[in-house]
């Protein structure tokens, strides 16, 4: 879709629980480009999530997150990242793992054709 508004209730639906963590995180794919690989999306940690378990996480491919609303502690940069807080991470920076107490919203930018980049 090209105009809409994926945080209207109407789209609730829409949103998907990211794989390995029921419960503690949604995510919603914005667009992804079929040729490229690329995709934005937004990742919602609901109030409570800890990742920890998981640990943190790595990607032979760049990707950039903006947070929306809310807050989200990077263990791996050991740093709360709060709205309005950007970050660009380069092909294999670690990140994560992510806790919060409030909850947060995150708008993801991933380019896995620039691998290594």
């Amino acid at each position: 879709m090209t105009y809409w508004n994926p945080l209207s209730p109407d789209n609730r639906s829409k949103w998907k629980t990211v794989k390995g963590l029921d419960g503690i995180a949604e995510e919603l794919t914005l667009s992804i480009d079929d040729e490229t690989g690329e995709y934005t999306r937004l990742t919602r940690f609901l109030p409570g999530a800890d990742t920890t378990p998981f640990g943190g996480k790595r990607h032979a491919y760049p990707e950039e997150v903006f947070i929306v609303s809310g807050r989200l502690y990077d263990k791996a940069v050991s740093m709360w990242l709060e709205t309005g807080h950007y970050a660009s991470r380069p092909a294999g920076e670690l990140h994560g793992p992510f806790a919060t107490d409030i909850g947060c919203l995150v708008f993801e930018l991933s380019f896995p054709n620039r691998i290594n980049e």
